[in-house]
């Protein structure tokens, strides 16, 4: 099973809208028994708290999953239990490494998956509103990340 981790602030906003996207994505393809995902937020402010509703809302229009999806910390463990873990922003992928318990997983910063946007880090919506500029680029990352998966694993 390979593992996907994606880490937002509060785990309410980006992350969980990259794992419904992802999800998704895997499962259209057929590799839900290969690939797993998840999300988690450097911070504990919304843990056990769904989705933000503008991200449900802007993944209910796209008809994307985000059931049984609840906010959670990222913890030492996760640096074991998954092979990817993707930060949101430079903020969050600083606060991952700097968790006590080492790196084992490929820690990647999201829009390193994009270089060419002019953008470095996922802007938050919570702060800008702007739901919809967000998915572009998760749904882009995503789709760049699975084919990264799927080389990497001989998966396609």
């Amino acid at each position: 099973m390979i593992n996907v981790l994606f880490v937002c602030l509060g785990n309410i906003c980006r992350s969980p809208m990259a794992e419904a996207v992802l999800r998704h994505k895997v499962l259209e393809k057929g590799l839900e028994h290969q690939i797993r995902v998840d999300s988690a937020g450097t911070g504990d402010w919304h843990v056990g708290k769904p989705p933000h509703e503008g991200t449900r809302k802007l993944l209910d229009s796209y008809q994307i999953s985000y059931a049984n999806m609840a906010a959670r910390q990222f913890a030492s463990e996760d640096f074991t239990q998954f092979d990817y873990i993707v930060c949101m922003d430079n903020s969050n992928a600083d606060n991952v490494r700097n968790v006590p318990g080492g790196a084992e997983a490929e820690i990647i910063k999201f829009m390193d998956m994009l270089p060419d946007e002019k953008l470095r880090e996922v802007p938050d919506p919570y702060h800008t509103g702007n739901f919809e500029e967000v998915y572009e680029l998760v749904n882009a990352g995503c789709d760049v990340l699975l084919r990264k998966i799927e080389a990497e694993h001989s998966l396609a």
